[in-house]
């Protein structure tokens, strides 16, 4: 890069570093200002503009801010104090910020559960929780119901219908009042007391809840606000679950912290997204995994760059689609950024740079928190030197992000509500004995100018062959090929081979050819990251936040008999075949040389 392109990639960077600093500077943990209080303070200035839009509807920000009132006052006459627990089980709605909102201006708790689950999940995220109260509505009612009987007796109010001992929530709001509890409700409290409890996705197990503590709650929604530079203009489109940090903190937090408006969907539709984006007149939206490909997997449209989209912000976007997403939809610019929900490492992609998570200059090292250090993927263990400290990564290399744990607002670590499960996170002696830093699981390397690129989460990668294959990188290569519209990679166990081998389950359309998919295989990865075996899916499994779900397969492997979907071996010298009843029994026998 030249110098003069250098000079304006680092003004372009600092202005935006500084712009999200500054918002973000002042947050302590010991500060008696709660995020309810940065809502309200948004409230005096923006009280008349438009907050949120949901099916047709929109309240200003003090209609809304009256509307969280109303809970806040709720929950005072149903004897809810400082501490206490509410869970909140619905889908995207008007309603649902102005709940928790609300509660935490008394004190209260809200535990965000995701509303697509049910049975022993939703039992799971229930009792950890500890709610005496649960909120849900017509959508969700059942599913609650259904476990409640195993639960200690919590009391169930619906937005909905109520019948049986259910109580009406939008009743019981009516003769609430409107009007701001008093501060002295909250006056004893400071930013590290809880706001909120936030579940992870299960993918690799049952959900744990994140203790997101006022300071937290302010380092998302304040973080936001400054990084994407928005504006009392800007109308941020969310589809995203608002259970989840990324849209219901960092979407919210965008918009309502500079006057913004927030237009909400109930929930993602890759058909309908930019026909309404262009009927809401929206400037920006909030995106998450594989959301962006499901947009380019759609027919192209001569309305595509029909729109007002000028930043999109979130994670998990891959290198090719973010390419489509720039030149075939014309959007104006890509803000990727990198964290965690309990996590205390944080990083924005300032630049633009497709691909990357962020840049971390050597100048700005001082002032972050965040390191890689040499990792080894079979055992799972960080590679510690003869000092037993570990070993942090040169430049290209693959290690673990971890980040060092402080008392320091953004560097703190508030975790699960399992302390066990927090501790877990937490490497010690890292650097030098004594010091604490956060284990992400996430494998990053980072080139020389600083970049740093996502390359997959522990456990995901394996060994094969004797070399680390990163799922993530496989599954971009097969994304590319003709007719694969997504890839989920994970390793499976082959009797009588060491490591485990490449398995993919794709989701084709009517232009794949497995026998081209061989070909692309060979041109675009090495022998060891090449993979064994495929299966075709109509779809693939997802959590809530659109992040697949790989435990099952694992443990189906490549049994056809497990499934309904085609399973494909490749077979040294003839190619991708069907997995059959004889095809297993050679594979158990070690007949085939892999």
């Amino acid at each position: 890069m030249r110098l003069i392109g250098r000079l304006k990639r680092e003004i372009g960077f600092l202005r935006a570093l500084y712009r999200t600093l500054s918002r973000v500077g002042s947050i302590s943990k010991r500060s008696t200002n709660l995020a309810c209080d940065d809502f309200e303070a948004a409230v005096a200035q923006y009280r008349d503009r438009p907050a949120i839009t949901f099916e047709g509807a929109t309240l200003s920000y003090g209609e809304l801010d009256q509307l969280a009132n109303r809970y806040a006052n709720w929950g005072r006459g149903q004897n809810l104090r400082r501490g206490a627990v509410v869970a909140l089980v619905m889908p995207n709605r008007t309603d649902y910020a102005a709940i928790w909102l609300g509660l935490s201006k008394i004190g209260v708790v809200t535990a965000l559960i995701n509303n697509q689950l049910t049975g022993p999940a939703l039992e799971h995220c229930l009792k950890t929780s500890g709610a005496r109260h649960i909120l849900a509505d017509e959508e969700t009612i059942d599913a609650v119901e259904a476990v409640r009987g195993v639960l200690d007796a919590p009391i169930l109010w619906t937005l909905g219908a109520a019948s049986g001992d259910h109580r009406d929530l939008a009743n019981a709001l009516r003769g609430s009042s409107a009007l701001a509890p008093d501060r002295a409700t909250r006056q004893d409290m400071t930013a590290a007391d809880p706001a909120l409890f936030i579940f992870t996705s299960g993918t690799t197990g049952m959900p744990k809840a994140a203790r997101i503590t006022h300071s937290r709650l302010q380092l998302y929604m304040r973080g936001f606000a400054g990084s994407t530079d928005a504006r009392p203009t800007d109308s941020i489109y969310l589809t995203l679950p608002l259970y989840h940090a990324t849209g219901g903190l960092c979407g919210l937090g965008a918009a309502w912290l500079n006057g913004g408006c927030v237009v909400l969907r109930r929930r993602f539709s890759a058909t309908h997204f930019w026909s309404d984006i262009r009927a809401e007149g929206c400037t920006m939206f909030v995106y998450i995994g594989e959301l962006c490909r499901y947009l380019v997997n759609q027919p192209p449209t001569e309305a595509d760059k029909d729109h007002k989209i000028r930043l999109i912000f979130g994670n998990g976007l891959r290198a090719d689609v973010w390419t489509q997403i720039l030149t075939r939809f014309g959007v104006g610019r890509v803000l990727e950024f990198y964290g965690s929900t309990e996590g205390n490492v944080s990083l924005f992609n300032f630049d633009g740079q497709v691909g990357a998570v962020a840049r971390l200059p050597k100048y700005l090292r001082g002032k972050f928190n965040v390191r890689l250090i040499r990792f080894d993927v079979e055992t799972e263990q960080p590679v510690r030197g003869p000092d037993g400290l570990c070993i942090e990564t040169v430049s290209s290399e693959i290690g673990e992000c971890v980040g060092k744990i402080t008392d320091e607002a953004r560097f703190s670590y508030s975790g699960y509500v399992d302390k066990a499960a927090s501790e877990k996170k937490v490497l010690r002696d890292v650097f030098e004995k004594g010091d604490l830093f956060f284990q992400t699981g996430d494998l990053m390397r980072r080139d020389a100018e600083q970049y740093f690129y996502f390359v997959d989460r522990i456990g995901d990668t394996f060994r094969w062959k004797g070399e680390n294959v990163a799922t993530n990188e496989v599954a971009i290569a097969l994304s590319s090929c003709p007719g694969v519209k997504e890839a989920n990679v994970y390793g499976v166990a082959v009797p009588h081979a060491e490591g485990r081998a490449g398995m993919a389950l794709l989701v084709v359309g009517e232009d794949f050819d497995i026998t081209g998919l061989g070909a692309h295989i060979d041109a675009t990865l090495p022998l060891y990251a090449r993979p064994v075996f495929i299966r075709i899916a109509t779809e693939i499994e997802t959590t809530g936040t659109f992040k697949y779900r790989k435990v099952d397969l694992v443990e189906a492997g490549y049994d056809p008999t497990l499934t309904r979907a085609p399973t494909y071996f490749r077979s040294p010298g003839k190619g991708f075949v069907k997995v059959t009843k004889v095809t297993l029994a050679k594979l158990a026998e070690g007949t085939y040389r892999l």
